[in-house]
């Protein structure tokens, strides 16, 4: 059942091409309201009811582990994966952490993303078929400049049918939180066979099933923190330091 699901696999691997500072650390490891950002996303993660996280580190893996075992909230377990090709897309980054996840269902996240963990919340206590993935999609974000740089999803009859930056015409914002069956897995080998290593590649192998369905994450904030530019918007949007 969906209100059991207690694991969740992180993604921390990425180098932040587009997060331009002096420092080589990983944006990772930035401030958000005077709290790391990773920190910011598993203590959100906790507070949803994830106990067991395995976070997939790659670029500057030493201090991003040091950083999440450091603020690693109370009650929560985490287990580490090392993505030695983290300069690829994210699909791959969730692969590597395949062997190792138990069986059954599994929240997905993104570690630069700062969200509310009511929208997780409600992600998890969404009915969820046998077979099927869940998708956050965000329908009220309108802010173009947004809207521009995010992955896009169409539905139908609740089902996402298309899934890409560059969906036309499209009915909500991917918000880079999902409750995935282990399905997700197989259909990433097929699309990285095919020469696309996205996650985006794998939900779409799946929305083509009939296996992927979008959950309205109604008025639940959440950030996709890609530039400085970002950074300072989120600033301005979170003013408390996670305890």
């Amino acid at each position: 059942m969906s209100s059991l699901l207690q694991q969740a696999i992180i993604l921390a691997a990425g180098n932040g091409d587009r997060f331009s500072t002096l420092s080589t650390a990983s944006k990772l490891t930035a401030l958000v309201g005077g709290t790391p950002l990773l920190v910011r996303t598993l203590t959100s993660a906790r507070e949803a009811g994830i106990l067991d996280a395995h976070v997939v580190v790659g670029y500057d893996s030493a201090r991003v582990r040091a950083l999440a075992l450091s603020g690693r909230p109370d009650g929560m377990t985490l287990r580490f994966h090392v993505n030695r090709d983290w300069h690829k897309e994210n699909g791959i980054s969730v692969l590597t952490a395949r062997e190792r996840i138990a069986p059954g269902p599994f929240a997905l996240l993104m570690g630069d993303h700062i969200f509310e963990p009511e929208l997780l919340r409600r992600l998890i206590a969404a009915p969820r078929a046998s077979g099927e993935t869940l998708i956050g999609v965000d329908r009220s974000t309108a802010e173009p400049a947004i809207v521009e740089e995010a992955t896009k999803v169409r539905v139908r009859d609740g089902r996402v049918t298309a899934i890409g930056k560059h969906v036309r015409p499209f009915d909500g914002l991917d918000t880079g939180l999902f409750v995935c069956d282990p399905s997700i897995f197989d259909a990433l080998d097929e699309s990285c066979a095919a020469g696309d290593t996205t996650l985006s590649g794998g939900i779409a192998r799946l929305a083509s099933r009939g296996l992927v369905r979008g959950v309205d994450v109604g008025d639940a904030h959440w950030w996709d923190i890609d530039t400085l530019d970002d950074l300072t918007k989120a600033e301005a949007l979170v003013s408390v330091p996670v305890s």
